[in-house]
């Protein structure tokens, strides 16, 4: 190996570690800011859930365009938000907040003078003010109602200049806001379909269950008086995680799981002395197939699933979707 690939292959190595050294930076500043998460979230989701109108986001430069995006994830998952800038809104813009709204105010050192001087106005309106801040003393802080802290322990930027573990802490936290709030809102997935009627997601959920499910030789299938052993390999060649075991009048027994095969093998049962049916879960959750998408994907969040057999008005099967064929494991197809 001449000089020069000795050289090069010492440059690669060094921006491999450079980039992992990045990865760990945020990793520990993600993990730093996950330990202190306590009751101010708790009250901040309270506000926001208890918010008779909207979410407003502000900040500036990289904090603002966190906060255009925690405003998108909040209007996609059920809290109507909108981003206000700092500048724009002492210009006029500040027309937009209600006294009724809530004002989540990014700064990272919570010293940001264009914020800083939108504080004073927001005030007089009355609006509640959550600050996504490390600055604990700050302005920004002290302004609040209630702060949530985004510290984290450095920058991954080695110059200390440009904001990297600080804003994935920021968008984090964002993020764990919008995720509980839809929770507690019991915020469903055809919901969020009404939300991206134009979306590749969207158009997956809001098809009926017919048009997406396997059929035919797809669906992986055994009787209920054949080996366990060859459910396991109808699990290894359709896998898909599941395998359905039939009885009589293409009824549907019960199911074969991943899950199960390995709990049947934790507890020392020797699958060759059994049956399909003696390992099965019995009476599987089941649907029918004009049923929404977003339905069926509600179903499987609930049980906590990954496969749904289809069963036809007589309880016959139907076919078989799984979780993939709603949320776009490959390419979509429509059944014609």
């Amino acid at each position: 190996m001449g000089i020069e690939m000795i050289e090069v292959v010492k440059n690669e190595e060094v921006m491999i570690e450079d980039a992992r050294k990045v990865f760990l930076i945020e990793e520990q500043g993600l993990a730093a800011v996950r330990e202190r998460i306590g009751e101010e979230f708790v009250q901040a989701v309270d506000i926001l859930f208890h918010c008779p109108s909207r979410v407003v986001i502000t900040g500036i430069g990289k904090s603002g365009i966190i906060g255009q995006k925690i405003s998108a994830t909040l209007n996609s998952t059920g809290t109507p938000s909108f981003f206000l800038h700092p500048v724009e809104a002492m210009h006029g813009d500040l027309g937009m907040v209600m006294d009724t709204d809530v004002v989540i105010a990014i700064s990272y050192s919570g010293g940001t003078l264009e914020l800083n001087s939108l504080l004073v106005s927001l005030q007089k309106r009355g609006v509640k003010i959550i600050a996504m801040t490390g600055g604990l003393q700050s302005i920004l802080a002290e302004a609040a109602d209630l702060v949530l802290d985004i510290g984290v322990p450095m920058e991954a930027c080695p110059l200390g200049l440009a904001p990297t573990a600080s804003t994935t802490a920021t968008l984090a936290m964002g993020d764990a806001l919008a995720i509980v709030l839809l929770q507690k809102k019991q915020f469903r997935a055809s919901d969020f379909r009404k939300n991206h009627p134009g979306g590749s997601l969207g158009e997956r959920l809001k098809v009926r269950v017919s048009e997406v499910m396997l059929t035919g030789s797809a669906v992986p299938l055994v009787d209920g008086e054949e080996p366990a052993a060859r459910a396991v390999e109808v699990l290894n060649e359709k896998n898909l995680g599941a395998v359905l075991v039939m009885g009589a009048g293409e009824k549907i027994l019960g199911i074969v799981t991943d899950g199960d095969v390995r709990r049947s093998v934790a507890l020392g049962r020797a699958l060759s002395r059994l049956t399909a049916a003696e390992i099965m879960t019995a009476d599987p959750v089941a649907i029918d197939g004009s049923m929404l998408a977003a339905d069926a994907l509600s179903i499987m969040q609930s049980h906590e699933i990954t496969v749904l057999p289809i069963v036809r008005e007589g309880g016959e099967l139907a076919g078989i979707l799984h979780l993939h064929d709603l949320l776009g494991k490959g390419e979509f197809r429509f059944l014609v």
